[in-house]
């Protein structure tokens, strides 16, 4: 197989990744006015709290009994959801997530101060940082949670309680198409771990163990790009006020101001931030799309290769002439992509791919192991984990992408497993039998098919 022209990725590893990148994190909420809509159930439901089957059951059962089609239509970027489960096999399940105690055992393995846990609490409302240095002891953080009142929040829990928190957030990742992150924020009761603030992600909050009371505001930064604090006396009054329970689910938007205390008489709370969509807007596509679209452009039009007027670079700013070239520019890029012309977004798949969790093969070794026998012309194959490959295209030889490489003449038979589900090898759209077995070799020894 002929290297650096076409890749297609696929992560397959069944132990969780110590250092897991980049992922959204945050510590949020909100409810608008006439916004925070919310659900309870009949405390008599029953049945499996999460279906697994697929990322789109999954998300479902997250949100029910919201579905998919309101949820998206109604709140998803727009205002907050409030379900109230009231029920105890619902808070079980989630206090099985994480709680307190887990520490205990955690605390044994490697984990730091500033990279795994922050102790943190809000004093006058500012956000004051209690953390001691180097590798955390159990015992003492357990001591200066009891007397100092500070929060634990403790980052990427999904790397040491790996099951079902692992589970939740890979198939989330299938069904947003975007990295997900988790924090768990335990918090004594009578005090507050963060003043008002915003975060840069959508939130899903489920609440673990113990009662947290929470705020909302208006946004000051409707879907906002970035964490903030804000001040008490320019956030106004509460737009909603409410006590998350064990069971209940609280989604919010970007940019939602919000604030959380535990109150006083009861125990601590524990509660898990499940959060993405973090620099996955269309901005940000259009700040990977459009290089490239100039770039494939500029072979074609020599307009785009033609030198800038003569000490441009030195003016403060750009006349109408150049404003106007620019402009013609713009249209120009706009007018091939109506007309079919492709994009090719790689900086925002590769973050992606590299950094997303690998697929939950709970404690089997499935995936580290070829599926079926080796593939002949006469068998038909299908791809695995089909969730987890994306194919990127690289015209430029020297960048480096994760994964396998093919040449070009590889793209379409790899679009055929990758659209369809099970492909007969001798119908690969390749030019020979030979490259068609070829494919199929290479891509079941990196256990990346099933023969059948």
């Amino acid at each position: 197989l002929q290297p650096n022209r076409f890749s297609a990725a696929a992560r397959t590893s069944t132990e969780m990744p110590k250092n897991v990148g980049r992922r959204p994190e945050s510590e949020s909420e909100r409810e608008d006015a006439d916004t925070c809509k919310r659900v309870k159930l009949d405390p008599d439901v029953s049945g499996p709290v999460f279906d697994f089957k697929s990322p789109a059951t999954l998300f479902e059962s997250l949100i029910s009994p919201i579905g998919s089609k309101e949820f998206f239509g109604e709140y998803w970027e727009q205002k907050p959801l409030l379900v109230q489960k009231n029920n105890p096999s619902v808070a079980t399940y989630y206090q099985s997530l994480f709680k307190f105690d887990d520490l205990k055992e955690i605390c044994r393995n490697d984990v730091f101060y500033g990279r795994d846990v922050n102790f943190c609490r809000c004093i006058s409302g500012k956000k004051k940082v209690l953390n001691k240095d180097g590798k955390v002891n159990y015992m003492q953080l357990k001591k200066d949670f009891e007397q100092k009142k500070a929060t634990i929040q403790f980052h990427q829990p999904q790397r040491f309680k790996k099951d079902e928190l692992w589970k939740i957030q890979e198939k989330l990742e299938c069904f947003f198409g975007s990295l997900v992150g988790s924090n768990v924020y335990i918090t004594p009761e009578g005090s507050q771990g963060l003043p008002p603030h915003y975060d840069d992600v959508e939130v899903f909050i489920l609440q673990l163990e113990g009662e947290k009371h929470w705020r909302l505001y208006k946004p000051t930064k409707p879907l906002a790009r970035e964490y903030s604090t804000e001040p008490e006396d320019r956030i106004g009054s509460p737009t909603h006020e409410f006590t998350l329970k064990p069971g209940d689910l609280l989604y919010f938007p970007r940019g939602t101001i919000h604030q959380a205390d535990t109150p006083t008489g009861g125990s601590h709370s524990t509660h898990i931030t499940i959060s993405t969509y973090q620099n996955n807007t269309w901005g940000d596509y259009l700040l990977d799309v459009i290089p490239w679209l100039v770039y494939d452009t500029m072979k074609e039009d020599i307009e785009l290769s033609r030198g800038l007027p003569r000490q441009y670079l030195m003016q403060m700013s750009s006349s109408a002439d150049s404003a106007r070239k620019l402009s013609g520019f713009l249209r120009g890029l706009a007018d091939q992509l109506e007309n079919g012309k492709e994009t090719r977004s790689s900086e925002m798949r590769k973050d992606f791919i590299l950094n997303r969790l690998p697929p939950y093969m709970g404690n089997t070794s499935d995936c580290l192991t070829q599926a079926g026998k080796l593939p002949k012309l006469s068998d038909q194959i299908k791809l695995r984990f089909k969730d987890h490959t994306m194919i990127l295209v690289e015209l430029d030889q020297e960048r480096t992408a994760h994964g396998l490489r093919f040449s070009w003449s590889h793209l379409e038979a790899l679009k055929q497993l990758w659209t369809g589900d099970t492909v007969p090898v001798n119908g690969l759209k390749l030019d020979s039998d030979k490259a068609k077995e070829n494919l199929a070799l290479c891509l079941w020894t990196e256990n990346l098919i099933e023969v059948s």
